[in-house]
């Protein structure tokens, strides 16, 4: 067999190279990672479910015929609370132990198609909100990986999989991934569907996706939404255009600590010294209420939407959940419209705030990961951009404190998920370089 560490150290972008001419087996590269999780599981705590046998056959399947599409032989995490016909799927609750869907999620299914393996479900936070699952950052045992997309940021930082799946209600892909030194990306709110996956808040849930860097989570997101013109062109993976950056320091700037201050002006310097043209840009004071609007729609949702676990499963449903669920019982129908007019306000207002901008840099983080397993992080800098419905993707903008890494995030217009693909590539490289 080929050398395991020189197989896991392909991106999935090169690593489907190698499968698709073949000079890669699929059994050779599942081997890779099953021989990773054998040795990292048992302290990173990423997976709650491992089909192995099925995967084994899979990839045996897969050498003895043909290319099945652009993403054959390669493998996937599947984030807990997204439905799987042939695996369980938990929500890392007790109240749903051993629940076992008929079908899968919508958005698996072409991912399937295209000659993917399934390798297994990665932990959550319960019921993908607060309560942590035993998760831990690979890149210091002693940190959170983030939540509640915890199991798949760290499966991927680790290089157990090519690919996880996420969701996104506040922070919970573009955090942990960003706390992992990995790419999150949130799409754009429904370019990837959601039927299948386990609502938390309709307004604001989106599918997120994983990986190493930009170009991988670009060729993921062309086949998963079925939009091929998500994927970067060889002319953006080669020698991509300049993009013109706004930054932001938001009304949450505040929040972060001293080291993400410098960090974002340090990476507002190379982003300028690297040939970007860099635009300060300042909110609209509309937006400062944005933060608050968005606790309020997820708290009313949420309440309302878990209402029935609450009801009948309120034992086997931990403390801090329950509570949350209570408090979100509790805004008014009022402060929800109010928050849900306010969003659509400044989603308005946003192509104008960006201008000529291509996208918009600001932090992902108030921190890197904080210490300990039972704190997931402050979200507060990923809420607003999350009901502003529009992309967003994690990168690294330098290291803190204790060498983890500080997560930047650049940020586009609704729709606009090409473009923002291709910003946040160059910004990649360039704060990388």
């Amino acid at each position: 067999m080929k050398n395991i560490n020189k197989i896991m150290n392909l991106s999935a972008f090169e690593a489907a190279r190698a499968l698709q001419d073949r000079s890669l087996s699929a059994q050779q590269y599942l081997a890779a990672c099953l021989a990773r999780i054998d040795e990292r599981e048992p302290q990173v705590h990423a997976f709650a479910y491992l089909n192995r046998d099925a995967a084994l056959a899979r990839a045996k399947a897969l050498d003895s015929g043909a290319i099945q599409g652009a993403l054959h032989g390669l493998t996937l995490g599947i984030k807990d609370v997204f439905d799987t016909y042939d695996m369980p799927t938990q929500g890392g609750s007790q109240a749903f132990a051993g629940y076992q869907p008929v079908q899968d999620a919508a958005c698996l299914a072409p991912l399937r198609a295209s000659g993917m393996v399934l390798l297994g479900k990665t932990i959550t936070t319960e019921l993908a909100t607060f309560p942590t699952n035993g998760t831990r950052n690979p890149l210091n045992l002693e940190h959170t990986p983030g939540g509640s997309s915890s199991g798949s940021a760290a499966a991927v930082a680790d290089g157990m999989v090519s690919f996880a799946t996420g969701t996104q209600t506040m922070g919970s892909t573009v955090r942990p991934s960003g706390y992992c030194g990995v790419t999150g990306y949130k799409p754009s709110y429904n370019l990837i569907p959601r039927r299948g996956v386990w609502a938390n808040a309709d307004s604001c849930d989106t599918v997120g996706l994983v990986a190493q860097d930009v170009r991988d989570v670009a060729l993921l997101a062309s086949v998963m939404a079925q939009y091929p013109g998500l994927m970067l062109s060889a002319a953006d993976q080669q020698a991509p255009a300049a993009p013109t950056i706004g930054l932001c320091r938001t009304f949450e700037w505040d929040r972060a600590d001293a080291h993400v201050h410098a960090a974002f002006e340090d990476c507002a310097r190379r982003l300028s010294a690297t040939g970007a043209k860099v635009v300060e840009i300042k909110l609209p004071e509309a937006f400062r209420g944005m933060l608050a609007a968005q606790t309020a729609v997820v708290n009313f949702e949420m309440g309302r939407g878990f209402g029935d676990v609450l009801a009948r499963h309120s034992q086997s449903i931990r403390k801090p959940l329950l509570e949350r669920t209570l408090k979100g019982l509790s805004v008014s129908g009022e402060d929800y419209q109010r928050a849900q007019t306010l969003a659509r306000h400044c989603r308005q207002l946003f192509p104008d705030v960006l201008g000529s901008c291509d996208v918009l840099f600001v932090p992902a983080a108030t921190g890197e990961a904080p210490h300990g397993q039972d704190y997931s992080g402050d979200p507060a800098m990923n809420q607003v951009w999350t009901l502003m419905h529009g992309p967003c993707l994690s990168v690294r903008g330098g290291s803190g404190p204790n060498g983890l890494p500080l997560a930047m995030q650049v940020v586009g217009r609704i729709d606009d998920d090409a473009r923002t693909l291709r910003a946040a590539h160059w910004v990649h490289r360039c704060l990388l370089g």
